[in-house]
């Protein structure tokens, strides 16, 4: 038992020993109160007891302070790097990508770009850390449609033009395409058994540092009834949990494209929470959902084309709806044959 090494008289051991309490861990587990009652101590000896376990556990495990999470830069990547969506505009507009620990969200309507943007992301992740990637490839995980392998063969044949900052031996050298694999699964189980078994040796063997889901909502919308809301729920608390164990341990950037459904009448702390007041529609699945991520981005189609030297493509808009290190904002981008390019603002 670990605290043994605490320099405590015989009855306070005595009294640990009755009350099977093998840990220092185990004793600052305890509220005073708690702990009291167990191992029948008078008040002052559980205070003794208590700051003799939080001291000698500060000593065995190094203890680390905002500040040195916020200088090391080399010593918690995860605090400081981002995964480049392959454009600079966007990457200033996210401050330098999206998290690689944790669950992103980019939900819209469809033809607003939400595909392009995922696999832009899917050729980004294999360039070096130097150049905004993470050296390794990608799975791509579809619900709902084929997978558009025209378009990624577009994207590769377009990255020496796209990717202006990286030198065109570096792009010839990587193979995209072998890098990027598919996966399709038709129902929550599939999904399931996917992120479960498939995804985890793939991450072990360092051959992606990315997982996209395309589209989470569509199993969900296709299997559960508005009677099902409790079960419903659970799942999507489940998958979400299964997601963030393998972003944690293999420090790798999960991005879940998602659907959009009317706003209906919530309350307004309801809509407060989920950063969506004053909006016709919202990303699909509700506030169970919403609770697993990480950072939220919402995108849309506009009406008007983008303005020169992007003349003749759609005008589109990405909006922050929630992150913990970027404010509410807009910006703007366009898709062209390239791929995704942001729209410096006026």
């Amino acid at each position: 038992m670990d605290w043994e090494q605490l320099d405590l008289n015989p009855q306070v051991k005595a009294a640990l020993n009755k009350a099977n309490i093998k840990s220092v861990e185990d004793i600052l587990s305890y509220s005073v109160v708690d702990l009291q009652r167990i191992t029948q101590l008078s008040i002052p000896d559980v205070h003794s007891l208590q700051k003799a376990s939080a001291v000698t556990l500060q000593k065995d495990k190094k203890v680390i302070t905002a500040l040195q999470l916020y200088r090391d830069k080399a010593g918690f990547p995860s605090q400081h790097q981002k995964l480049s969506l392959g454009c600079s505009i966007l990457n200033n507009f996210l401050r330098g990508g999206i998290p690689i620990v944790g669950l992103t969200e980019l939900a819209g309507e469809s033809s607003a770009g939400k595909s392009q943007i995922a696999l832009q992301l899917c050729l980004s992740v294999q360039y070096s850390v130097e150049y905004g990637g993470l050296g390794a490839g990608a799975v791509y995980i579809c619900t709902e449609d084929a997978f558009p392998s025209k378009r990624l063969q577009q994207l590769i044949k377009s990255q020496h033009k796209l990717r202006s900052d990286v030198p065109v031996d570096i792009i010839r050298n990587i193979r995209f395409g072998d890098s990027i694999f598919i996966e399709h699964a038709a129902d929550i189980d599939m999904l399931t058994d996917c992120i479960s078994k498939k995804l985890p040796i793939l991450l072990r063997r360092g051959q992606i540092r990315l997982i996209v889901i395309d589209s989470i909502a569509a199993l969900f919308r296709c299997e559960f009834t508005a009677k099902d809301a409790a079960l419903k729920a659970k799942h999507l608390q489940s998958l979400g949990a299964k997601l963030h164990h393998l972003s944690t341990c293999f420090t790798a950037p999960v991005f879940c494209i998602n659907q959009v459904t009317d706003t209906m009448k919530e309350t307004d702390s309801v809509l407060s929470h989920l950063g969506l007041q004053d909006r016709k529609v919202q990303p699909a699945l509700g506030i169970s959902w919403s609770n697993q991520l990480l950072m939220r981005l919402m995108v849309s189609r506009t009406q008007m084309t983008a303005p020169p030297p992007h003349t003749g493509g759609i005008l589109r808009t990405m909006e922050v709806i929630f992150a913990p290190h970027l404010p509410p904002f807009t910006c703007q981008y366009t898709v062209d044959l390239e791929g995704v390019k942001g729209i410096e603002a006026t």
